[in-house]
């Protein structure tokens, strides 16, 4: 007992240690927020501006720094920081210097400090820097007056969150600059325009209408793209890698449906009652200000709108917000999740997104805006190409009413400085969440405590092994169609990589706490993994694991052979998964994007989560892992599945052994090992908890007087033993219904030979 203690201290040190050595092996960018004469004494005038050799003192709030040629005013340097937020990837600011001349033409993008670990660690920092130069030389006064759209950067695969955020922070603080009027009159800069707000919405009207009725009037928009007309638009663009992007389709048909796109504002009454229901949208109107706007995005199709950026760095890199020159990008603390739309007709939408744009971005709901949908095809393992396609919009004029002249008021010139994507409104979106899925909370929390009832009783349960095989097989097929098809909640090694990357930058638990049912089974695989090992998950919590072991049940009740792979061979092929691991996790290190790509090795999106509607080569991998499983159980999870190998790991750290041996195990006996279904038990006796699924199996055999060698040996002492307490002339004293046998020589004797009983005397 003492030694598993100093062990498992042992493992504990060495995996903490290893952690540190890694955690601060990572270089550390600038963490401090930087200042603006800092930066600028660090910096030679004529990288800004050609010919500059000198730098003015800064001026105002936040401030901006005059570059001259001797006493002439070239333009002026500050940080974007200082003017609108820049948060990435890593939950921190993207610092950028920018220099921009008096008509508001930007000069120079010098990137000055930054936490993005994939930068740090993965793509050159020289790469994602040279990404800005596409606005150079942009007028962005023009951008300002609304009189031309934001200017594009040049996306770099494996970074796009990054690159995407650095470039609007680069165009929204130059046009607020512009539009504060702080550019020098001496250079003819051009003075900002100050719109007027004379209309308002009519916040009195308020009906339900249909879904065919709000599309029909433009109250809904959509974009509909087909997978052709996308590949036919990457190939005229003529950009490096476009052809190859064109030939890349979503899916053979070029006729199938790349994207459905429907927008609309739910903060107009009636927009918002037909589409969110009632008590959807008197819950939306508690949470955000009177003056506040909020749009639903639905979309089907081979393309999500979402994308995957969110789900790591908290931002939706795939649609941006446009009005007058101004961008956002909606963060994770903006959305809510929608099931459903209540409008009367509505189709069912796999992706229903609830945004609620923050007050500190200026948003004019009567005025035309636009949704910009990113569009993104692999070229190369690494490498994409990307269109932008841009959904217009203008409210119907039945939701507008004319403000009286004393009410019509201009329009905010300036926006604060303020984090804009960390704008609170209400309770938090982690919260809504958990309130959203309370039954569905509750159903996973009886189904794990019964899970932990199992495994705390198991050895009375295991006395009974019929019974006990039906509870397996009833909580399996719970797992597959409840935590995967239904809930969606099959885990993944991915998930590894997100914790990992938030452990080594900023960790948020309202990030993990964004999807209950996912944060509510990951921390009972922690738990569990102090108590059994990665068994609990791996044999009776993952989705696919439970489709892999009922096939397999049911191939053994139709007869067909099973394959039991030879022990040396079997001893080979399960480091493979942890091989599989550590690339990934390597891999994620260096550009978690492809390492998510590279993941597909899990066929848990295709069988679970996506349910085999999908590309037939993912289909076809799944269903070839599966075949392979109804011969030899469970091969994926004993060779492939890279997510039992990351859990296997801190699994060794186990604090308790429940699993029963007797000593005879593996020396000579080898019936539980011939009889794990996963051979996990080594020929000498012992149990490989990292290859163990926690099936039991072994505990039935352990209790099993008449399978169990060492407990057949026990019963037939135990029975012999018994036998030989009975006195000798009564062998079978049941026999005569309880009457003693009387016997000679060791044999009965008749009634008709016995010897009479002696009279006694008197009678």
């Amino acid at each position: 007992m003492t030694s598993n203690i100093f062990g498992n201290l042992k493992h504990l040190i060495i995996f903490i240690l290893s952690f540190l050595f890694f955690a601060f092996s990572v270089p550390n960018a600038v963490a401090q927020q930087p200042h603006l004469a800092d930066v600028l004494s660090r910096t030679s005038p004529a990288s800004l501006f050609d010919g500059a050799t000198r730098f003015g003192p800064p001026q105002g709030t936040p401030p901006i720094t005059p570059v001259y040629r001797d006493q002439a005013l070239l333009g002026y340097a500050y940080l974007n920081t200082d003017f609108t937020n820049a948060v990435g990837y890593s939950g921190k600011p993207i610092h950028m210097l920018v220099a921009i001349d008096p008509q508001g033409v930007v000069r120079a993008v010098k990137l000055v400090a930054h936490s993005e670990p994939i930068v740090l660690i993965g793509i050159p920092e020289k790469q994602v820097a040279d990404s800005m130069n596409a606005l150079i030389g942009r007028d962005m006064a023009a951008v300002s007056r609304g009189q031309e759209r934001p200017p594009q950067v040049d996306i770099v695969s494996g970074a796009t969150v990054t690159v995407l955020v650095m470039g609007d922070s680069v165009v929204r603080s130059a046009v607020r600059l512009i539009r504060s009027g702080r550019l020098s009159p001496d250079g003819a800069a051009p003075a900002a325009q100050t719109p007027h707000v004379t209309r308002s919405i009519d916040m009195q009207r308020s009906e339900r209408r249909s879904w065919a009725d709000l599309v029909g009037d433009g109250s809904i928009r959509r974009l509909s793209l087909t997978v052709g007309e996308v590949s036919r638009a990457y190939a005229a663009t003529g950009q490096p890698g476009s052809a190859i992007a064109a030939e890349r389709p979503e899916t053979d048909n070029p006729d199938d449906v790349f994207i459905n796109m429907y927008v609309a504002p739910v903060s107009v009454p009636t927009i918002g009652r037909s589409l969110l229901g009632d008590d959807g949208y008197r819950r939306l109107r508690e949470r955000i200000g009177p003056d506040q706007q909020a749009i639903v995005i639905a979309g089907e199709g081979a393309y999500s709108f979402k994308g995957s950026g969110y789900v790591r760095g908290g931002i939706f890199d795939r649609i941006e917000l446009l009005q007058d020159g101004s961008g956002l990008r909606f963060h994770d603390h903006s959305h809510t999740r929608l099931g459903a739309l209540e409008a009367d007709g509505a189709p069912r939408f796999p992706e229903i997104a609830l945004f609620v744009v923050p007050t500190s971005f200026t948003f004019d709901l009567t005025s035309p805006w636009q949704i910009q949908l990113l569009v993104q095809r692999a070229i190369s393992a690494r490498d994409k190409a990307f269109l932008t396609y841009d959904l217009e919009y203008t409210l119907p004029e039945q939701y507008l009413v004319p403000l009286p002249p004393a009410a019509a008021t201009p329009a905010a010139t300036t926006q604060p400085a303020a984090d804009d994507m960390m704008e609170s409104f209400g309770k938090p979106v982690w919260q809504m969440a958990w309130e959203m899925k309370t039954g569905s909370v509750i159903a996973t929390g009886i189904a794990l405590l019964i899970l932990t009832a199992i495994f705390f009783f198991q050895d009375m349960l295991v006395k009974y092994p019929r019974t006990f095989r039906w509870i397996r097989r009833l909580y399996l097929v719970f797992a597959l169609v409840w935590l995967g098809w239904i809930a969606n909640t099959q885990l993944s090694v991915v998930n590894v990589f997100a914790f990992t990357n938030a452990l080594l930058t900023q960790f948020k638990w309202e990030t993990f706490l964004a999807d209950p049912l996912v944060f509510i089974l990951w921390c009972s695989v922690a738990a569990s993994l102090l108590f059994w090992g990665r068994g609990a998950f791996c044999g009776w919590l993952c989705p696919f694991g439970a489709l892999q072991e009922l096939l397999n049940n049911l191939a053994k009740a139709v007869k067909i052979p099973q394959v039991r792979v030879p022990w040396g061979l079997h001893e080979r092929l399960w480091p493979v998964k942890y091989i599989l691991f550590m690339a990934l996790f390597g891999l994620s290190i260096y550009d978690i994007a492809l390492a998510e790509h590279y993941a597909e090795i899990e066929p848990f999106k295709t069988s679970i989560i996506l349910k085999f509607a999908r590309e037939w080569p993912f289909v076809v991998y799944a269903l070839a892992l599966l075949a392979l499983g109804l011969v030899i159980e469970r091969f994926f999870c004993r060779y492939l599945c890279p997510l039992g190998a990351a859990l296997a790991i801190p699994g060794r750290l186990r604090m308790f052994e429940w699993l029963k041996r007797w000593p005879e195990c593996g020396s000579p006996c080898q019936r539980c090992a011939n009889d794990c279904p996963v051979q996990s038990i080594h020929p000498e006796g012992h149990i490989n908890v990292n290859e163990c699924i926690y099936c039991m199996n072994c505990q039935e055999l352990y209790h099993d007087e008449h399978r169990c060698p060492p407990m057949i040996q026990k019963r037939l002492l135990r029975e012999r033993r018994k036998k030989l307490a009975q006195p000798a002339e009564y062998p079978d004293a049941s026999a005569g219904g309880g009457k003693p046998v009387i016997t000679r020589n060791g044999k009965p004797i008749g009634a008709a030979h016995a010897t009479p009983p002696m009279p006694l005397p008197g009678t």
